[in-house]
């Protein structure tokens, strides 16, 4: 064999062997030695929200790297920022690698906006996004009312910002305040706030806790960090579903959250909230007082121009003597005149009187009284004899109805004769067909039941006692079919062909039991041969 063509060994190395695992384990624990905690800056990329497990998995980036991203569900329910696409962060995590992928990650624990820029950048887009659904939108917002009765405060206890609210309005109009306690600063301010607002319209007309008439939302000034709870997402749509009226005074007054731009009224500073919230009650004594002065003027202004126009009025009547004259004038020529008419008067009424009793004195009611009885004797008996001429002839008519009256009973009692004795006649023949059938009928029922009692005794177990054989019952009356059921000393009844008979059973077992019978029988079966 020549040398090219003889086989290549194996080159000798004393090289170790690794396991892919391995490998991946040592690479990761020199990966999370190396390095452990970094905070790593970069733009978010290819972010779609968290995944179905509350996991959420992007990438960090910059011009010239790119690297995996996770956050696991419990760090993403802690964020205070939430990740955006194309935003531009700071991560804090610890560096490890994904062996499924053969890749390196950061695991992030914490995040935050790359700065005033990228904190800006996610306001305006936060505020396009809100007043695209109207909740900045000028028509929703409503006017405080005039004088509240309760004034409810969203702040914090401990802070200036609260004894300045207290102490103005305790200067201009004192009110029943009503503060709900909140973080105003810090991760769960947003949450907070939101719930502060939520907790006092919830609150129940006339309940225990009184319900605020205007609610004031309110924090010192400080940095665009410091206010970022108030540009929380939940702390806007709680201030756009309020039904009370909403002050926000957040800041000085070149500060501006996404809540002043959805509250009904914004307040420069947490003191001129207070302003807007209450008058001030010296104003309005002053402002009721000079109403008072210039009501009361103007009832006298009032007053003097109707008196003046009474004055005018009276001076244009008549005089009392100028209106009774001519009417005194007329009363006393009535008067004269009123004692010749009544004498005239008097005169025809006695003429009337005079022309009524002569007409009486014509008529008498003697004269009157004789006339109707010359009228009545020469009627005489008239009615008399028509009232016994109208009997005659009723009485004729009814003779002559009974006669009508008799003929026709007799022709219905003919008629209800005959068709009784038709009935008769059918009863009689329906009768014959009845027994008749009535006696086949009973002829076939009796042969149907002779039948039955031949088959019955035939097939029915009395023939079987017939040929020798026995029924065997217990004392309950059921039948006993085979020997082993019986025991010693039990009575039992034995039903024979011609009658019946009561017995004890003997013997211990089944074999004993099959033993020839001695002086008494032993029962064997249900059924036995005799």
């Amino acid at each position: 064999m020549s040398p090219a063509a003889a086989p290549s060994l194996p080159e000798v190395t004393n090289a170790p062997e690794w396991t892919v695992s391995e490998l991946a384990g040592a690479l990761r624990r020199t990966l999370e030695d190396r390095f452990g905690h970094v905070r790593l800056r970069g733009e978010i990329s290819g972010y779609k929200g968290p995944h179905a497990s509350g996991h959420a998995y992007f990438c960090l980036k910059d011009r010239e790297a790119r690297l995996d991203a996770v956050i696991w569900k419990t760090a993403f329910a802690r964020l205070r920022f939430k990740p955006q696409e194309g935003l531009e962060v700071i991560a804090t995590g610890r560096i490890t690698t994904f062996p499924g992928k053969s890749t390196y990650q950061i695991v992030i624990e914490s995040l935050e906006p790359a700065g005033v820029g990228a904190l800006m950048a996610l306001l305006d887009e936060r505020r396009r996004t809100l007043a695209a659904e109207g909740l900045f939108a000028a028509e929703r917002k409503r006017r405080p009312p005039f004088l509240p009765r309760v004034v409810g405060v969203v702040t914090s206890p401990t802070g200036s910002v609260i004894r300045d609210i207290l102490h103005r309005l305790e200067d201009r109009f004192p009110r029943h305040v009503l503060v709900w306690p909140v973080r105003v600063q810090g991760e769960t301010c947003g949450t907070e706030v939101a719930a502060g607002i939520a907790g006092l319209n919830a609150l129940p007309p006339g309940g225990p806790i009184p319900r605020p008439d205007v609610l004031i939302v309110a924090r010192g000034g400080g940095s665009l960090e410091d206010l970022w709870g108030f540009n929380d997402e939940a702390v806007v749509r709680a201030a756009a579903a309020s039904t009370i009226p909403l002050i926000s005074a957040i800041g000085h007054e070149t500060d501006w959250t996404l809540l002043d731009h959805v509250a009904d009224l914004r307040a420069p500073t947490p003191t001129g909230a207070a302003e807007m919230a209450v008058p001030v009650w010296q104003d309005l004594v002053f402002q009721v007082a000079a109403l008072a002065a210039r009501s009361r003027e103007a009832t006298g202004r009032v007053v003097e121009a109707r008196r003046t126009e009474l004055r005018s009025a009276a001076r244009a009547l008549p005089s009392a003597e100028g209106l009774l004259a001519t009417r005194r004038q007329r009363l006393d020529l009535a008067a004269t005149r009123l004692a010749p008419a009544l004498l005239a008067h008097a005169r025809l009424h006695e003429t009337r009187l005079r022309t009524a009793s002569d007409a009486l004195a014509r008529h008498t009611p003697r004269i009157e009284l004789a006339t109707a009885r010359t009228r009545l004797d020469a009627v005489g008996t008239k009615p008399q004899d028509a009232i016994r001429r109208g009997l005659r002839e009723r009485g004729d008519r009814l003779g002559d109805l009974a006669g009508r009256l008799l003929v026709a009973r007799n022709a219905v009692l003919h008629a209800e004769r005959l068709r009784l004795d038709r009935c008769r006649e059918r009863i009689a023949g329906l009768a014959g067909r009845a027994e008749h059938a009535a006696r086949g009928g009973l002829e076939r029922r009796r042969a149907q039941v002779g039948a039955a009692a031949g088959l019955l005794q035939s097939l029915g177990y009395r023939s079987v006692l017939e040929r020798g054989y026995a029924l065997v019952r217990d004392g309950e009356g059921r039948a006993v079919r085979r020997a082993e059921g019986v025991v010693a000393g039990r009575a039992l009844e034995i039903e024979f062909a011609d009658d019946r008979r009561r017995v004890l059973a003997e013997g211990g077992s089944v074999q004993a039991s099959r033993a020839p019978r001695k002086a008494a029988p032993l029962v064997q079966d249900t059924l036995f041969d005799m």
